[in-house]
């Protein structure tokens, strides 16, 4: 498959958006846009699969290579592994509910169907680099869009929320570009992933590169303490932003953790693994229990994502092959789970006109559709089985489990006891919401869910069952690679 069409589907949207004369042009292309690109996503995945029960060996495939600048080095590399399919269906799916939950949007609708798409863009872009200078300039393209969703469609202390994520992203952004340089020069003078991993680094250089790609890269990812901008870029941002926000732009932190820190520099890895683990439990733990003193819907989703995120960061620590794999299914259904919650909570707010859980109740009776759903990812938030959440945070446990000494012991029990914490504030939220009696009479003539807002809760929840109730097809594509993550943790050829 030419995974050029992978780039050139949303590069295409985005210019037709740009060229529509009026709203409904812009809405219909936009959705016509990012159904390509779902169907481009699935295409992808089958053929995928298909070369690798055809006993295709190359770790990564359908590779295009084009010289950019012989000198200083950079191509227009790209791949993809099992990791790059999964997390390209999650973006497919998170970008045609986001199109589908904006489709009320009055302000600006061009522009901002263009910058959701310019989003995506960024996102297909980063996911399938196998050159790191290619793979920074996708992820600098991603950063801009934030900012303006919030910034001009947002709400509350929009501009402080988007000055303050931008600069945070920023400065993660500086650290990953030194981190870069420093496996430039130290390899030689290469941005090939390929190449920089079969390159012998000196240990004592990879200890001084790995923590700052970890932490630049952590930054998107929300490793504590550097999660300051989540709660506020995600309470302003719109719907859709905050959808894209905790749902593809976090992933592309976590992406970055495992396929260029960890992988790359595995010594420096294994010299920082302890003090990642411990700040990946304290994150796990401290989301839990902030989570349990908010009000606000948008910020309870906010602070679960810290904690929900610390799964993801723990599990690449862990250093274990069950551990890994759990955590990128851990981004891949927290991707799915959080987009969904805040397409909720936009859908209730839009109604209500508020987001504090005191001022809500009784909804279930006028919005049976909507607060069905918002039980389902609200109980998927938590771990119930049958559901993506439980598989994901199960396979995180158990790999972390495998590890011998007190010290992993304590961490993994730390992390299994925010599931205590995470069904409390969950199930309070969804008590008092959509249970009880009906506290305004305003609310008894509130609308149920619309055409597009039923089809982009749909989408989500088909790929949090397709998790949940049949795993076998996620962990297939993901263990080969997993497994050669950790042979290139331990030296094994």
């Amino acid at each position: 498959m030419n995974l050029l069409l992978i780039i050139l589907a949303p590069l295409l949207t985005a210019l037709a958006v740009l060229v529509c004369r009026n709203k409904e042009q812009v809405k219909w292309t936009a959705l016509a846009g990012s159904l390509a690109q779902l169907i481009l996503a699935f295409l992808l995945y089958f053929a995928f699969r298909h070369e690798k029960e055809s006993g295709e060996p190359a770790q990564m495939l359908f590779q295009q290579d084009y010289a950019l600048f012989k000198n200083p080095n950079i191509h227009f590399h790209i791949g993809v592994d099992g990791i790059s399919v999964a997390m390209i269906l999650l973006t497919a799916f998170v970008v045609i509910a986001g199109v589908l939950v904006s489709w009320n949007i009055e302000k600006m609708t061009k522009e901002f169907y263009f910058l959701l798409i310019l989003l995506a863009l960024g996102a297909y872009g980063f996911f399938i680099s196998l050159d790191l200078f290619v793979l920074f300039f996708f992820l600098e393209i991603s950063v801009i869009p934030k900012y303006l969703l919030i910034g001009v469609w947002g709400s509350g202390k929009k501009e402080y929320s988007a000055n303050k994520l931008a600069l945070m992203l920023m400065g993660g952004s500086a650290l990953i570009l030194v981190g870069i340089l420093g496996l430039y020069f130290s390899s030689g003078g290469s941005f090939n992933i390929l190449q920089l991993a079969n390159t012998n680094i000196p240990g004592s250089t990879q200890n001084y590169i790995f923590p700052l790609l970890f932490a630049g890269f952590g930054v998107f990812t929300a490793l504590f303490p550097l999660h300051t901008w989540v709660p506020d870029g995600h309470s302003s941002a719109p719907t859709a932003g905050s959808m894209f926000l905790a749902g593809i732009s976090m992933k592309l932190g976590g992406y970055g953790c495992l396929r260029v820190a960890a992988y790359l520099l595995p010594e420096g890895m294994k010299e920082y693994a302890n003090i990642i683990i411990v700040l990946s439990a304290i994150a796990i733990l401290y989301g839990a229990f902030a989570t349990m003193m908010q009000k606000d819907l948008k910020y309870i989703n906010a602070y679960s994502s810290i904690s929900h995120v610390g799964f993801s960061i723990l599990g690449i620590a862990m250093l274990t092959q069950t551990a890994v794999t759990g955590a990128v299914m851990q981004m891949i259904s927290h991707g799915l789970m959080t987009a969904l919650f805040f397409a909720v909570i936009g859908m209730i707010y839009d109604r209500t006109h508020t987001r504090m859980v005191a001022e809500m109740g009784g909804l279930m009776r006028m919005l049976p559709f909507i607060s069905t759903v918002f039980f389902i990812v609200g109980l998927c938030s938590l771990g119930l089985p049958g559901l993506s959440g439980f598989v994901a945070e199960m396979t995180v446990f158990m790999g972390s489990w495998e590890n011998t000494g007190a010290f992993y012991k304590i961490a993994t029990i730390a992390a299994a006891m925010s599931i205590v914490v995470t069904a409390v504030y969950i199930l309070r939220a969804i008590g008092q919401t959509v249970m009880g009696p009906v506290k305004k009479e305003s609310f008894l003539s509130l609308p149920d869910a619309k055409w597009n807002e039923k089809l982009a809760a749909i989408i989500l929840l088909a790929g949090i069952l397709a998790i949940g109730v049949a795993p076998g097809w996620l962990n297939d594509l993901l263990r080969p690679e997993t497994e050669q993550f950790m042979h290139k943790i331990l030296g094994v050829k």
